[in-house]
């Protein structure tokens, strides 16, 4: 993968009345939108010399649990970092649908924010629009490029932690079968399923894998369903890649936990560490291990950068194991140390390029 890209001219204006109905997150999200036609003046007036940021989410939601969330909390830690107050030193507003991309990033660039995060590869198209009617304003968009000098891309090697979440299930899987559940059928989805495929292969050429696509990030139903059909067929442990369907994954499984104790199932989840989110009882949790994305990092390193005047406008940051961009959460005593042992040889290997994780499924 490129590390770094000249960046592409993509162009859209969204007009004052759609950008006063831009869905926020909330009242207050409402409430901050009557002022976009105050221009800087305002928002100097409250945030000083401030260098302020702000993201607009993906259709999965601020609460996702997951690469929303991470994007959040990084934004928080920025602004903590700096002594920023939220609204006015940073802020977020959440996108219900894809027609509101356009109009929330601008929401933001009206309020005068110095930095503003496009979260997401289906953010791709409104970032460049915007990019090219706004050619002051500093972008950055996570999980895809454009070409256009005043956007930062930030990219990660998904693949390379996905390969170690696969050495993860081909290791302790009973069954010798293991399941994939992604969200919409995109690269960067794409190559956290090679890797996958890849490291549990590596392990044991004889696991089967099942992949199953929901074509959804926001939709918990059909990542139930598809964890259903999973685990209903054999499989002992699921790998998603999904946003907020995911949360439906960890459904399934916590129900058939809950009604059979002795029942063999467990989640790996995504980006952040969703421990939390496999909690059965107070003693039980179906969560083997996370693997984690270091978004709210990314999102915290290229805000700084923009506010010591190094902003990377216009090339790719790419973020792997040897950035520590990608990796594997805490098991919390699920896995064994022989297998943590493994999943450390293969980091060292791929963290050196010793082993090249494919993008995509062979």
């Amino acid at each position: 993968m490129k590390k770094r890209k000249l960046g592409l001219l993509i162009s859209s204006v969204v007009a004052t009345g759609a950008i006063l109905a831009a869905c926020g997150s909330g009242e207050d999200k409402e409430k901050d939108t009557s002022n976009n036609n105050s221009g800087s003046d305002a928002n100097t007036e409250e945030a000083g010399d401030a260098f302020t940021v702000a993201m607009v989410t993906d259709v999965g939601g601020v609460d996702d649990k997951s690469f929303n969330q991470s994007a959040w909390e990084g934004i928080k830690d920025f602004g903590a970092e700096n002594k920023l107050t939220e609204k006015e030193g940073y802020d977020y507003l959440q996108s219900n649908t894809d027609a509101d991309y356009n109009t929330n990033l601008n929401n933001l660039l009206r309020r005068d924010f110095d930095l503003v995060f496009g979260v997401g590869f289906m953010m791709g198209d409104a970032i460049g629009e915007v990019a090219a009617e706004n050619p002051k304003a500093k972008l950055a968009l996570i999980d895809a490029e454009v070409e256009a000098e005043n956007v930062a891309n930030i990219m990660f090697k998904e693949q390379e932690g996905a390969f170690l979440a696969g050495v993860v299930a081909a290791s302790m899987s009973e069954t010798g079968k293991v399941g994939f559940v992604g969200g919409v059928n995109i690269p960067v989805i794409n190559r956290f399923e090679a890797g996958f495929v890849e490291g549990a292969k590596a392990v044991n050429p004889d696991i089967v894998i099942e992949s199953k696509y929901t074509e959804a990030f926001d939709d918990a139903s059909k990542g139930k369903i598809t964890a259903n059909a999973m685990y209903s067929s054999g499989v002992d442990i699921i790998f998603h890649a999904a946003g907020a369907t995911g949360n439906g994954v960890f459904s399934e499984a916590k129900e058939r936990k809950a009604k059979d104790p002795n029942a063999n199932v467990w989640v790996i989840g995504v980006d952040a560490d969703q421990y939390e989110e496999g909690k059965v009882d107070d003693k039980t949790n179906i969560t083997l291990t996370s693997m984690l994305k270091g978004v709210n990092k990314a999102v915290v390193d290229i805000s700084n950068k923009a506010k010591e005047g190094k902003f990377p406008g216009g090339t790719t940051t790419v973020y792997g194991l040897a950035e520590d961009g990608v990796g594997l959460a805490d098991s919390r005593g699920a896995i064994p140390q022989d297998v943590l042992d493994k999943v450390e040889e293969y980091k060292q290997k791929i963290a050196s390029g010793e082993i090249t994780v494919s993008e995509s499924v062979k």
